[in-house]
């Protein structure tokens, strides 16, 4: 037998973390298990997958390994990435406890594949459903007449928006850009240059 990890995830509560550990804790007692590693991460769901050290995770896992969660959604920002963890852990030989779920998901055995291939239609349901809500929403504002995506023209925030008095003064004095954007302490003067110019802040000619 492998060694078995637990995984703990919270957004912000440090308290959360401390509760799924004794939530886990108490299920190995009871059913005579040691926990050899606790991964445990502070950070909200919608992170990507590295941040939340998912990555981390499968790379430390190895067959026949254990993996033992408090709930599913622990594991995932969607029930499709969290489905697809599990199947991809599974098909290594990694088993996968959930506590919440009552589940214990291990490839060799035949409830498990039957759970993996319905978790595997739910999550195809909900992208079609999204996919589905997406498009149904769209075509709503465009029958109102709305303008979808960003009107035209729009200028996106930048991180010299802050200095744009002191860009144009400096323009001002007649400057060239590379000159300025040492100034303000930048390493390249390309992304300087596109700002002047989509805000048209080059000082007009004297005639």
């Amino acid at each position: 037998m492998g060694k078995i990890v637990a995984y703990l995830r919270a957004s912000t509560d440090k308290q959360d973390l401390s509760h799924q550990k004794l939530e886990i804790l108490e299920f190995a007692r009871k059913r005579e298990l040691r926990v050899d590693d606790f991964m445990e991460v502070t950070v909200s769901s919608r992170k990507t997958s590295k941040q939340r050290r998912i990555d981390d995770l499968v790379q430390m896992l190895g067959e026949t390994d254990t993996l033992i969660v408090t709930e599913l959604s622990r594991l995932g920002r969607s029930t499709a990435e969290v489905i697809s963890l599990v199947n991809a852990l599974a098909k290594r030989n990694i088993r996968v406890i959930t506590i919440k779920q009552n589940l214990d998901i291990s490839q060799q055995d035949m409830n498990s594949k039957i759970v993996l291939t319905l978790f595997s239609l739910f999550a195809e349901l909900e992208r079609d459903l999204i996919g589905m809500r997406t498009k149904e929403a769209l075509a709503a504002k465009k029958a109102q007449g709305k303008q979808l995506g960003k009107p035209k023209g729009t200028l996106q925030k930048s991180k010299f928006d802050k200095d744009v008095e002191r860009i144009k003064e400096l323009l001002g004095y007649g400057l060239s850009v590379r000159k300025i954007a040492t100034l303000l302490g930048q390493t390249s003067h390309i992304a300087l240059n596109t700002y002047i110019n989509k805000r048209g802040l080059q000082p007009t000619p004297k005639v």
